[in-house]
């Protein structure tokens, strides 16, 4: 599909969870008729590099991103009843400031926040963002799950924190259909939180 660009996509860096070699990515991005791709792996940018130059040989435009793990609470608190959960979120590179500060947050998550996953926080997230583009991710994001259970409130109350932390024009509301019913109750939720914030959407596909 031409104009299409996959944001939300995951290597075999994702352990045991991603396929796809990361020098296979542009190639199959060219295939399909896309000029610029993303890897987002899972918690971190290992293949960061290998992606880029693979790209770059094929003139396709890498954009460099991780779908981070968030902890509950900090970072720095590690007790399994409350913290033994994480939620995701995307995290894209808009510019070198923001790969610099991607990489420095994806460095503390296990550094400083390692506990089952390497975590960021609210802190980091605040103190890191500039430059770089967030999307609220998939059924494993914050927003989906408060979506999901029927927490309206609390799915656009960290919609708009995640906003105003970005900027509004660097956080999106990210829309995925996968054939999975509980996409589509989230799907509609997302869709009217964007309605009554004005928070702009973008639709990905979760790809493994």
């Amino acid at each position: 599909m031409p104009g299409f660009v996959h944001l939300h996509l995951h290597s075999e860096y994702s352990l045991l969870d991603g396929a796809i070699r990361v020098t296979d990515i542009p190639r199959l991005a060219k295939e399909a008729g896309h000029n610029a791709v993303a890897l987002t792996d899972h918690g971190n940018m290992f293949g960061a590099v290998k992606f880029y130059r693979a790209c770059k040989e094929l003139g396709i435009k890498p954009i460099i991103g991780c779908e981070v793990y968030v902890a509950p609470r900090s970072r720095h608190i590690k007790v399994q009843e409350k913290d033994g959960g994480y939620h995701h979120l995307l995290l894209l590179c808009e510019n070198q400031t923001g790969y610099q500060n991607l990489i420095a947050m994806v460095s503390l998550s296990y550094t400083e926040g390692f506990y089952s996953k390497p975590r960021v926080d609210m802190e980091l997230l605040e103190k890191y963002h500039e430059g770089l583009i967030c999307l609220s991710a998939c059924l494993g994001g914050y927003i989906p799950k408060c979506l999901a259970k029927g927490d309206y409130a609390e799915a656009k109350s960290y919609a708009e924190c995640l906003s105003a932390v970005f900027g509004k024009d660097n956080f999106y509301l990210e829309l995925q259909d996968h054939g999975i019913d509980l996409q589509k109750v989230v799907n509609r939720g997302i869709k009217q939180i964007a309605r009554e914030t004005g928070l702009p959407l973008v639709v990905t596909n979760d790809a493994h």
